[in-house]
């Protein structure tokens, strides 16, 4: 039995139920049944908007100055009313990512039996059915190797194959007409008039092309209709002007279909599947067997709703479906990063003025975190290359809202590095949200130790971030401590001392700024020293250090999320932004900061504790990696489940509820599989404090299992198997030299790291041998 699959028993009756393909460009999700299957395609560069500069208000320091008094005194009012003059730009042609067209084929065979699968090891979607003594099969794939869609239809019988199939644009700038007896080409315009003027933006040209053994093909009005063919293979491609310098970006269609069927359809197979597991296969997880398991995914998704979470496999398809999508999305030369709907898109956000777009408050930022430890570093490349770009732009914001050198971007961005505040300061003045998604830099480097991204990358963004805060940040007039602000606490509101003033949304010096300040100077600071360099600068890093605020615990024994111990304005709320602290980074943990981790442990606690909590997928994630974080394997997984069982559509895909920021429906927003596929694997291990950590929150319910290939910070791979909850054997395979202290519960063991070598460990953490890496 094939563990590693999504399958069905009935049609998918919509895009929710349908299934994802993707090729780190292009997106498809196929849905659909036996008469009639539909793909809705996307192109991550398919874009409204265009690059512009935001102005600023002209008043720099100055302006600055005057909120930063204003809230020094506690009149918030006055701070938030000068913020507003002074950083609350006009809403331009920021765009969204849009959805490009469908491809509709109509089927004339009735039929039964209806099997509908995607099979996560080989990245095929596939479609069975049979009729009268027949059977039928549609078998489609996103190909990287050769950059298009192809889907191969076919019967047992020769000549049983019959359709149609014709195109629908997603968009008003959308035109397709037959090119050929069996060529449909396309072309359009990304274009919409909520978040744009509904004139600018990317085009787009393509086409697709059916070719058939046996039976006929030909044009027929706006379709293309096949008729008793005995196969039928259908290529699609796109492409677009974004980044383009030329017009040669428009004949890369034509060229790459006939490339591919000069090919064939078997070698397209081939490699395709050779190319995506190169990444896929490095990773196995075993949870255990389960009855369970041989029940359609649907079904198995169903019962956790009902509560029967006895299915830990469930959880292990869970986690290689969140890297399958990471590699469908992701890929090292895909042109833009996953946006909040990943390379996907099924056109509901922008309907309801949401934007699939860069949110840099925790949705940009959880679409990558398990890029590195589920052993898939190389597609956390487009998000290093986008923020060195954002870098790039963000200087000019830096100058215009602020007067300081270095850069700067806030709450969110599109595809030409937008890095102005947003539109409205209470959501919009996060100014860590550049800084957030630039620690992706550093969590690159301290997984692969790549000096070279180090010297050339990592480094020269980092030190100009770390330039916007020493020039920015100021010296609080009561504690001493150095600030940043007026900013927020992404999307969260307190209440200031003098609660007649109302729910607040801007502060000096919320605790989510200084986390990622204090990593930021600390990081830059390390790297200097081991680079040699800027002498100058490691000076001012350590006296900016030593004033930072320390994190701080309030009346409640909770976490503060504010320097000052505010009351909450909505203990509900779905962000969690200063617990950053505990996870992804590791200013707090249960073993350095005790007390810090018991106050972690209280916000959450308290956050969940209220009816009216903000259930959706990234909350659902934030408390499991939270749990993990603190060793309470048993409640992390209690949010898995609920992540899976009640915040995943029937094709796992995961959404937020409707009614929370402005929703109108259960939306797709995919940073819950990939920050689920995260959360299982902290599970299994951490690396995060000087230490590899085996199996450190290990829940009850997953007595024995194994796994093989994690990745741990300072470039070495992981393997380990339990039983009855006890580490049973483990390995180490070391790709970069260096000190670690190997953890299981209270056993631990030092290894100097040697480059090719692998350290086998038993349940005592002794060394049974050390053997070459197989490199």
């Amino acid at each position: 039995m094939n563990r590693a699959r999504l399958w069905y028993s009935g049609p998918g009756a919509g895009w929710k139920q349908g299934l994802p393909i993707g090729n780190g460009r292009i997106g498809a999700v196929i849905h659909g049944g036996i008469e009639q299957e539909i793909w809705s395609m996307t192109e991550l560069t398919y874009w409204s908007g265009k690059a512009e500069r935001i102005p600023g208000s002209g008043e720099g320091k100055a302006g600055l100055e005057r909120m930063r008094e204003a809230f020094f005194k506690g009149d918030y009012n006055e701070g938030d009313r000068l913020a507003k003059q002074g950083l609350q730009p006009k809403k331009q042609n920021f765009g969204t990512n849009l959805s490009v067209c469908d491809v509709i084929l109509r089927f004339d065979q009735q039929g039964e039996s209806l099997k509908r699968e995607l099979c996560l090891e080989k990245a095929l979607a596939q479609v069975t059915y049979a009729s009268s003594d027949y059977t039928f099969t549609r078998e489609t794939f996103a190909t990287h190797a050769d950059g298009i869609v192809v889907s191969r239809i076919g019967s047992n019988r020769a000549g049983a194959v019959s359709f149609s199939l014709g195109l629908q644009g997603r968009t008003g700038d959308f035109a397709a007409e037959i090119k050929n007896s069996s060529t449909i080409a396309f072309n359009g315009q990304a274009t919409e008039d909520m978040h744009s003027d509904g004139k600018c933006g990317v085009f787009c040209r393509g086409e697709v092309k059916v070719v058939v053994q046996g039976g006929s093909v030909q044009g027929k009005g706006n379709e293309i209709v096949v008729v008793n063919a005995d196969e039928a293979v259908v290529y699609f491609a796109i492409h677009t002007d974004y980044g383009q310098a030329d017009d040669r970006w428009t004949r890369e269609s034509e060229a790459q279909i006939a490339a591919a069927i000069a090919k064939g359809y078997a070698r397209l197979k081939e490699d395709h599947i050779a190319d995506y597991q190169a990444l896929y296969a490095r990773v196995s997880l075993d949870l255990g067997d389960t009855e369970s398991a041989k029940l359609p995914t649907d079904e198995r998704m169903r019962l956790y709703r009902e509560g029967q979470h006895d299915d830990p496999d469930l959880v292990a398809l869970f986690f290689q479906y969140g890297r399958y999508l990471t590699i469908a999305g992701s890929r090292e030369d895909s042109p833009l990063p996953l946006h909040l709907q990943g390379v996907w898109n099924d056109g509901e956000a922008n309907r309801m003025a949401w934007s699939c777009d860069y949110h840099l408050d925790i949705n940009t930022q959880m679409n990558y975190y398990p890029t590195e430890i589920s052993n898939l570093a190389e597609c956390h490349v487009p998000l290093m290359n986008y923020v060195e770009r954002l870098s790039a732009a963000g200087r000019q914001a830096a100058e215009d809202f602020y007067g300081c050198e270095g850069w700067v971007a806030h709450v969110f961005s599109n595809a030409w590095g937008f890095a102005a505040p947003g539109w409205e300061t209470g959501w919009g003045l996060n100014v860590t949200g550049g800084l957030w998604i630039a620690m992706h830099l550093k969590e690159h480097y301290e997984y692969g130790r790549d000096q070279t991204f180090l010297t050339k990358q990592a480094y020269p963004v980092m030190k100009e971030a770390a330039a916007f805060f020493l020039d920015y940040m100021t010296v609080h007039p009561s504690s001493g401590w150095l600030v940043t602000g007026p900013s927020n606490s992404p999307e969260n509101s307190f209440y200031p001392s003098n609660r007649a003033d109302g729910p607040q949304q801007l502060s000096m010096g919320s605790t989510m700024d200084q986390v990622l300040v204090r990593d930021l100077f600390t990081f830059c600071l390390e790297a200097a020293e081991l680079l040699q360099t800027d002498a100058e600068l490691q000076e001012k890093l350590k006296q900016a250090i030593a004033i930072l605020p320390p994190l701080q615990i309030g009346g409640k024994g909770q976490l503060q999320e504010w320097l000052e111990d505010y009351e909450e304005a909505q203990p509900e709320h779905r962000h969690l932004a200063h617990l950053f602290a505990l996870y992804p980074g590791n200013q707090i943990t249960p073993l350095k900061t005790p007390e810090l981790s018991a106050a972690a442990r209280q916000t959450l606690l308290g956050r969940m504790q209220t009816d009216e909590l903000e259930d959706i997928e990234f909350t659902a994630v934030l408390f499991a990696t939270g749990f993990s974080r603190l060793f309470d394997g048993d409640r992390a997984l209690r949010h898995i489940t609920h992540l899976i069982g009640e915040l995943c559509f029937d094709n796992m895909l995961t959404y937020s509820k409707a009614g929370v920021a402005g929703a109108e429906t259960n939306i797709f927003v995919i940073d819950g599989n990939y920050g689920g596929t995260a959360a299982v694997a902290d599970i299994l291990l951490q690396s995060h404090a000087g230490e590899i950590h085996l199996l450190p929150a290990l829940p009850g319910a997953w007595a024995e299992g194994s796994f093989r290939g994690l990745r741990a910070k300072g470039n070495a791979e992981v393997d380990a198997a339990w039983s009855n909850g006890e580490l049973t054997e483990a390995a180490i395979h070391a790709f970069s030299a260096g000190d670690t202290l190997v953890r299981f519960g209270d056993r631990t063991v030092p290894i100097t790291l040697v480059p090719g070598k692998s350290y086998m460990l038993n349940k005592d953490l002794q060394f049974i041998e050390r053997q070459e890496t197989v490199q």
